[in-house]
């Protein structure tokens, strides 16, 4: 899994060939298993836009507004390229009616802000669309994603999209060489994900999660507060265009009462990520993990314990015997 646990923050990517490494950032560790022990909600947001102006946190008007200007640069500062100087991701706000909405409404144009902007689809990428929580933004998560990238490039090379000529042409007419996709990953909000989830997920807020997905070599493009249900509405009106396909990983940790992507299906553009190794890494599986080896420990510092409480026991019993002995002696 991808959690630094050596103290520093788990946002971020930190795995070589699948991410790229990050800075230290907001969330320490200790924070997060805090929340993971205490089951508290106090980290969740409302609205990432109110939370990034300033109209949303804690302290009094001055410092919300400092805090805003923060947290909105730090977004800027992830949304950029492996330098760190050049733009990099695009960065989306849905503003849709209800955060609760499983659908995106139609009309869904206006809904839409764009918070950074960044590089666009360039001709003849194909547009991808990926969603979810990406909560404690995992190996589970970034292999999925790597398997999407993966599977397009693979597609790229049966439609001649790595021929020399083909590449080369796209170097005269464009500048650079790029990829046959454009990766957009829609990220739910906190209300959303604690919705179906329950308990108090997420554990990393939409704030945290979206640095984290916004880091990741495989992202071209992120749509914080994006529907739970991508609808053909909300496809079709995406800034980027239409997406040529909906890829999803297999999920397990929600039990779903219905097809999110039932409008996708019908479409015939939904696509299915099937097993891979890292699948069963998710919220639920690490916050497990998190659990038992606190129950473990607890379990060594009672033994620990009971074994100092017999020794000051023995040596009690000890020190009666000699002074017993004494006072015979005397």
């Amino acid at each position: 899994m991808l959690l630094l646990w050596s103290g520093y923050p788990i946002t971020g990517v930190t795995m070589l060939s699948m991410g790229m490494i990050s800075p230290r950032t907001v969330t320490a560790m200790t924070v997060i298993v805090g929340r993971m022990l205490l089951c508290t909600k106090t980290h969740f947001i409302k609205s990432l836009l109110a939370y990034v102006t300033g109209k949303e946190g804690s302290g009094t008007p001055e410092e919300m507004e400092e805090a805003g200007k923060s947290h909105f640069q730090r977004i800027k500062d992830y949304a950029t390229d492996q330098t760190g100087l050049r733009p990099g991701p695009e960065v989306w706000h849905w503003n849709g009616p209800s955060a609760l909405s499983t659908r995106a409404a139609s009309g869904i144009q206006e809904e839409l802000q764009l918070l950074v902007e960044g590089v666009k689809p360039k001709p003849g990428q194909k547009i991808v669309y990926v969603d979810g929580g990406f909560d404690l933004f995992s190996s589970g998560h970034i292999e999925f994603l790597r398997c999407v990238h993966s599977v397009e490039e693979e597609e790229g090379i049966a439609r001649g999209w790595f021929h020399p000529d083909q590449a080369a042409l796209r170097i005269k007419e464009h500048g650079e060489d790029y990829g046959p996709a454009y990766i957009v990953a829609g990220v739910h909000d906190d209300e959303v994900i604690n919705r179906w989830k329950g308990l108090n997920y997420p554990i990393m807020n939409i704030f945290e999660r979206g640095l984290c997905v916004l880091q990741c070599r495989y992202v071209n493009a992120v749509i914080f507060a994006a529907p739970f249900t991508p609808t053909e509405a909300y496809l079709k009106a995406s800034p980027f265009g239409m997406a040529d396909v909906v890829y999803h990983g297999p999920t397990t940790f929600i039990p779903l009462t219905f097809d999110p992507y039932e409008e996708p299906r019908r479409l015939g553009i939904f696509k299915e990520i099937g097993n891979h190794p890292f699948q069963n890494v998710n919220a639920g599986e690490i916050v497990q993990r998190i659990m038992k080896a606190r129950e473990a420990f607890e379990e060594r510092q009672r033994i620990k314990m009971l074994k100092s409480i017999n020794e000051a026991e023995v040596k009690k019993q000890e020190e009666a015997k000699l002074s017993a002995q004494g006072d015979q002696k005397s």
